[in-house]
């Protein structure tokens, strides 16, 4: 008897159904959309057999659904792991997305690089055109957080937020109306034990920032229906919102919202509602003394997924027929939530196709003409936008105050912080600040440092040892960008198949990651820039220039110093020549260090006859740079001198020699300037000066000698020129040395 019940406990065919059982419960539970109920049922089969792929991946999906990014990303990681996404090819395309949602987006970069060689048969295919956008997603973003300020959005306080889902909030005077998303019988655990979600509209009423008695609205024969998202006509006589039946079938009606009651509600009609398709999220404003209705619809005609559509309204209850706001605001995802500032012209949307922090991201477009014609889309930036959802952006106009939705980190939830959506403000927030104003020091300047700008195999103006150059940088870049396939075709020789394909997206991916981001920092940093000099800052650009190793160090020293005359010509000529004025009076100064090939990649080939290794590799192209590397200020008022060069280069010296150099040093200023002293950091230097005293006008010289002893390589040595009023001015000399 014992051992019939020993062998009954550990029968294969009792563990299988056990097992069996329980991955059926959990897969009823993930279609009926209870994501943790599934996930109890699914860590109950793990217990059985936690190797299991399918379960791993399942899994992962669930907790995906259940928006709980971090799980998720574990378990798609653990499936990638095992079966390189020969039987899931999702699993590295969600394990990416996952990292990005979590904002790791150094992982999710390379994740997403990956999902591209799985998906790179069909460049056309969504999964492709996604993870090639995710890539240039997390890019931005990586670049974008240096920026982030100190201001910070947070929930609403009061009773509006709770452990449900709260969002789509509106505002008036006196009200604050939300909708909410809850479950009657759900544990707080949250595992649902019933299908009663309920989809409604809440009313709260608010006193300059405070809310309270939040009352649900009601209306006739609602109750056996979802509704939400709903606003007001700019008169005020009509409520619009989107209700849905039990088939999650939704459309747009109307009514009058009288002591938080609906009454004579009404469908729009198929004017609005295409009975094919989902019409919801409506919004009411005013353009140009017109009257419109936005709304997010999936319907025919859709660029992909939901879009932005809208539909000019006449006397109140006639409707033109819907037009499709196009594909400057719409994409191949979906847009949804829009909302227009009248104050600023400006179409507010949510978007997780746009380049953006990750899941659904607020983002805006101005309308630039009479007739609705929008702009460029512009991200709308931290704190605005998270690595989740961030939807439903609308003002307060009473105050400023700008509310939206997000599932961000800081809900209030009883087990996945990322579960459930919460309200946000960010108050005194009238609009988004424009770009002109967002960054206001010289710090904030400095954080997009440094700026690395990437050249062609010895461009500009090649076998030349000239070190100057007619092109500006952009010129240069604009050449380079048309040998990308040149550098595929070049890199990717003797491959075949797999390998191929994949040098040839490695290729693809530099020029994304680095050559043209570093366009995209060159702008931002301009903007910056010009921002700093208007203020009447004086300004020194430090620049450093480097070169892979495919020529001699003196010749590459002199290609770096085109390199860098290439940015100076670029500065000179961009915004209708704006900083030449700055440039030539010394206001805007450049202090340049050519190191050439003193610093580049031991594991760069120097071979000239290895082209596909020293030239059109990215490791070799890597090394082909400037690097714009700080900024600062000179206080012209107090130290009005000027010496040019600030860098000296002795070029390629032997240990034995002893070399010198004379600076000029000139006071511009109209005070007699007295030198303290003058320091060298390095025993190898000696300087002195011929005259302490500088007269109003008047230059004196500085006599440095170098000499290279037990020095081997490169070497950089400063000098430092200490005035008694307490500034001090730096001058550099550069060496390599030649091993013995």
């Amino acid at each position: 008897m014992r051992l019939t019940l020993i062998l009954l406990l550990f029968s294969p065919f009792v563990f299988g159904q056990t097992y069996v059982q329980l991955v059926e419960h959990a897969d009823k539970k993930l279609m009926e959309g209870d994501y943790y109920g599934a996930i109890l049922y699914f860590q109950q089969a793990m217990t059985f057999d936690s190797t299991s792929v399918e379960i791993n991946w399942k899994m992962a999906e669930a907790q995906r659904k259940y928006k709980n990014y971090e799980v998720a990303a574990t378990f798609y990681a653990a499936v990638y792991e095992k079966e390189q996404a020969r039987i899931y090819p999702m699993s590295i395309f969600w394990l990416a997305s996952m990292l990005q949602q979590t904002g790791q987006y150094g992982q999710a970069k390379q994740a997403f690089k990956s999902a591209k060689k799985v998906f790179k048969r069909d460049r056309e295919s969504y999964e492709y055109l996604k993870a090639e956008q995710g890539f240039k997603a997390c890019i931005w973003a990586e670049n974008t957080i240096k920026l982030k300020g100190d201001e910070n959005a947070k929930p609403i306080s009061g009773p509006v937020n709770s452990n449900d889902t709260e969002f789509a909030p509106r505002i008036t005077k006196d009200k604050f109306y939300f909708t909410a998303l809850k479950a009657d019988t759900i544990k707080p655990t949250e595992e649902v034990n019933s299908k009663n979600y309920k989809l409604s509209i809440y009313s709260a009423d608010k006193f300059n920032r405070t809310f309270s008695n939040v009352e649900i609205v009601s209306g006739e024969g609602l109750a056996d229906y979802n509704y939400g998202n709903g606003c007001f006509s700019t008169d005020g006589k009509r409520f619009y919102f989107t209700r849905c039946d039990a088939g999650n079938n939704c459309k747009i009606f109307v009514g009058k919202l009288v002591d938080n009651k609906l009454t004579d509600i009404d469908s729009l009609g198929e004017v609005i509602n295409d009975y094919a398709a989902q019409t919801t999220m409506p919004h009411i404003t005013v353009i140009n003394g017109e009257e419109y209705l936005f709304f997010a619809s999936n319907r025919y005609k859709s660029i992909g997924g939901y879009d932005i559509w809208a539909s000019k309204i006449t006397d109140g209850n006639q409707y033109s027929k819907a037009f499709n706001l196009g594909n400057k605001i719409n994409s191949i995802e979906d847009e949804i939530s829009p909302f227009y500032d009248r104050e600023t012209d400006r179409l507010y949307f949510s978007s997780t196709w746009h380049i953006g922090f990750g899941g659904f991201d607020i983002f805006y477009s101005e309308n630039t003409s009479s007739v609705m014609q929008f702009g460029e889309v512009e991200n709308a930036g931290l704190p605005f936008n998270s690595p989740q959802n961030d939807t439903y952006y609308t003002v307060d106009p009473e105050n400023g105050d700008a509310y939206f939705s997000s599932n961000r980190k800081g809900v209030s939830y009883s087990v996945n912080p990322t579960c459930c959506n919460d309200i946000f403000v960010m108050k005194n927030s009238t609009l988004i600040k424009p770009k002109a104003f967002r960054f206001p020091d010289l710090a904030t300047l400095n954080k997009v440092l440094p700026v690395k700008l990437y050249f062609h195999n010895d461009e500009p103006n090649p076998k030349t040892t000239d070190t100057v150059t007619q092109y500006n940088y952009i010129q240069t870049y604009q050449n380079y960008l048309q040998l990308k396939k040149q550098y595929k075709s070049a890199y990717s020789k003797g491959l075949i198949g797999e390998e191929s394909e994949d040098a040839k997206e490695d290729i693809e991916d530099f020029f994304v990651e680095y050559i043209e981001q570093g366009v995209a920092d060159l702008e931002e940093f301009t903007r910056l820039l010009k921002i700093e000099l208007l203020k009447g800052q004086a300004l020194v650009i430090s620049i450093k220039g480097f070169a892979s190793p495919l020529a001699k160090s003196d010749y590459n020293v002199n290609l770096t110093k085109r390199r860098i005359d290439s940015y100076k010509n670029y500065l000179s000529e961009i915004e209708g020549g704006f900083f030449e004025p700055y440039l030539k009076n010394g206001a805007l100064q450049i202090e340049a260090i050519p190191y050439g090939e003193y610093t580049a990649n031991a594991f760069a080939s120097d071979n000239v006859k290895d082209q596909k290794n020293s030239v059109y590799s990215r490791k070799a192209a890597i090394e082909r740079r400037i690097e714009i590397q700080s900024v600062t200020v000179q206080d012209e008022s107090v130290l009005p001198i000027k010496v040019s060069p600030l860098v000296y280069d002795f070029g390629m010296v032997n240990t034995s020699e002893l070399l010198k150099h004379t600076f000029t040093i000139e006071n511009q200023g109209s005070d007699t300037l007295h030198i303290k002293e003058v320091i060298d950091e390095c025993a190898c230097t000696g300087s002195s000066i011929e005259n302490e005293t500088i007269l109003s006008g008047e230059s004196v010289t500085l006599t440095t000698k170098f000499s290279p002893n037990d020095i081997q390589g490169f070497s950089v040595n400063r000098i430092l020129i200490v005035f008694e009023n307490g500034f001090t001015k730096v001058l550099t000399t550069t060496a390599e040395v030649a091993q013995n």
